[in-house]
């Protein structure tokens, strides 16, 4: 009877022993794998925070070229207003006319200006997409591959 309680002893001893290790390997699995997707979830945080901030520095820099631009037009009413206001007046008109002349090639260089630093704002906004999204993929990538490893280690027991 002894043996026989000895070893119904020892075997649930062998199996609680087994159980733990099992567990242990397990719960190690799932640390490991927390931690994982926790550095992919930093790196797509620092990902998303350099793309805003370079989106951030294109448009403060498209709207000081708007700005520049803009004061440069307005800078060619003024002086066309005032070339007009010292025309004699037989030649008024005739300054009207050269003076129209300035303020509509110098609202198209203004324009212009405008156009390239709205696309360039825009080339931005997509290339920081871009990166927001890869980032992202690469955190889903980690995420499902921590799961992985973790089903794995609990299949082997």
């Amino acid at each position: 009877m002894n043996k026989l309680l000895a070893t119904l002893i020892a075997g649930v001893f062998a199996t609680a022993t087994t159980a733990y290790a099992q567990t242990n390997d397990v719960t190690k699995a799932q640390a490991e794998a927390q931690k994982d997707i926790a550095k992919a979830q930093d790196k797509q945080a620092k990902k998303v925070a350099d793309a805003n901030e370079d989106v951030a520095k294109a448009q403060a820099k498209a709207n000081e070229k708007v700005a520049k631009a803009q004061a440069k037009a307005d800078e060619a009413h003024l002086k066309a207003g005032e070339k007009v206001a010292n025309a004699d007046p037989e030649d008024r008109l005739k300054a009207e006319a050269k003076a129209d002349k300035k303020i509509a090639a110098a609202d198209a260089k203004a324009a212009k200006a405008v156009a390239k630093a709205d696309a360039k704002v825009a080339e931005e906004v997509a290339e920081a997409d871009k990166e927001k999204a890869l980032a992202a993929a690469k955190t889903e990538q980690a995420i499902a591959k921590a799961n992985a490893d973790v089903k794995k280690e609990a299949a082997k027991h």
